[in-house]
């Protein structure tokens, strides 16, 4: 046992289990670069102002569950606890949104960091998948984003998901809710941070989730009541786009998400199966996070869906992913020249696009076919020195058993078309 274990509220991911992580971010990323997203990858720390401006300085994340850190060179910096703020700075420092082409559309997938309570669904170190449309106004931008996370979850065979969908208002008519907001809760039993907080910013109250507050929330005025002529317009084209797609949600007026940056459309996908911690994703739009931030006016829109609680999600229902085969074909060398000549099948098969494995270590022929077994490999090819003699190996379907001789030069080509 080694004496050094993963840090608490992490976990590794390793084989076979590895495999649906990858295959949940192929899934989400696949109808982001078919709809014009490219590429970003960001540092795993930014300076610690970053998210402090744009998520808020009142939200947990930022007051709570940020890793901060001072550098030997003075430098405040924080792993990223979300990928939004990083991706626009990113976007801005490299001048993006002046290339002509808006909105700059990205996708981007990595590791975030937040010190919370460890729990099922909810670690200190996650995974994300995320898209941003940095720089247009138009609700079918939206509306195309949450269309591509439709998309992706019933590509994965996710059916029990719902998605809540409201808007938080603008800069014109959400100050309006916010003092009438704020009225209401000056009059609740709140303690003193919790008041606090709602005179920073109200709407974070409402995200509460602890039971005693959400009792006194029952008759708070809602946003929804409050929204001006534009961004009710707005948010009716947005449900428009979202149902003529064939896409179903709820409308959700107590929905704000949990961070700062939000305006307008906001949305989350849950899931009933997952218990307290049932949001798989989520996002909205966030029209004045590059002003936050020291950038020009870019209206931008973007999500981020956990790849973690993704497989949780698919789990809860049970969903077994098709997953591609680690190893196709396994060699079973039996001898020096037969090792030679079976490691170059090996490696022009790997050359051919199929994946193939050896046996390492000069085993005998029993413990090479336990590794050829426990491979998982459709195919085995066996040689020995008889075999080679005659210009043959021996290729065994380990589904049938069958075993056949195949000539050496024709091995790959036999394999190919055996495996299609």
């Amino acid at each position: 046992m080694s004496t050094f274990r993963a840090p608490k509220g992490t976990y590794d991911l390793i084989p076979p289990d590895s495999a649906k992580y990858l295959a949940v971010r192929e899934a989400i990323a696949a109808p982001l670069r078919n709809s014009g997203y490219g590429y970003v990858e960001t540092p795993g720390f930014e300076n610690v102002e970053l998210f402090a401006r744009g998520v808020g300085e009142s939200t947990d994340i930022v007051t709570k569950e940020m890793y901060a850190f001072e550098t030997k060179g003075g430098d405040r910096l924080a792993l990223r606890p979300e990928g939004t703020a990083s991706v626009l700075r990113a976007a801005l420092e490299a001048n993006l949104h002046k290339a002509g082409n808006l909105p700059v559309k990205l996708w981007y997938s990595g590791s975030y960091y937040r010190y919370e309570r460890p729990q099922k669904g909810r670690y200190r170190h996650f995974s994300q998948v995320g898209a941003e449309a940095i720089g247009a106004e138009d609700p079918a931008l939206d509306a195309e984003l949450i269309i591509l996370a439709d998309q992706a979850y019933r590509s994965l065979g996710l059916r029990n998901f719902r998605i809540l969908l409201n808007s938080l208002g603008d800069k014109e008519c959400r100050p309006v809710y916010r003092a009438a907001l704020q009225d209401f809760l000056r009059g609740l039993d709140l303690d003193e941070e919790t008041l606090r907080r709602a005179e920073i910013n109200p709407l974070r109250v409402l995200d509460d989730k602890r039971e005693d507050v959400q009792k006194q929330l029952g008759g708070a005025p809602l946003l929804r009541d409050y929204l001006c002529d534009g961004c009710k317009t707005y948010h009716e084209e947005v449900r428009d786009l979202i149902t003529a797609a064939g896409v179903s949600f709820e409308d959700d007026p107590k929905l704000v998400r949990g961070l700062d940056y939000y305006t307008r459309t906001t949305f989350e996908f849950v899931h009933d199966g997952l218990g307290s911690q049932s949001a798989v994703g989520g996002g909205g739009r966030y029209d004045g996070l590059s002003e936050m931030i020291g950038g020009p006016a870019l209206p931008s829109v973007g999500w981020a869906l956990g790849v973690d609680r993704t497989v949780l999600a698919l789990e809860a229902e049970g969903v077994e992913l098709e997953l591609p085969a680690a190893t196709s074909v396994f060699a079973v060398p039996l001898g020096e020249e037969a090792r030679r000549v079976l490691f170059g099948v090996v490696t022009e098969l790997r050359r051919a696009g199929v994946a193939a494995d050896f046996s390492y270590g000069a085993k005998g022929l029993k413990g090479a076919m336990k590794n050829a077994n426990r491979s998982g490999a459709r195919f085995t090819v066996v040689a020995g020195e008889r075999d080679l003699a005659e210009g043959v190996v021996q290729l065994k379907d380990m589904e049938s058993g069958e075993q056949t001789a195949v000539g050496t030069g024709e091995i790959v080509a036999e394999l190919r078309s055996r495996l299609g």
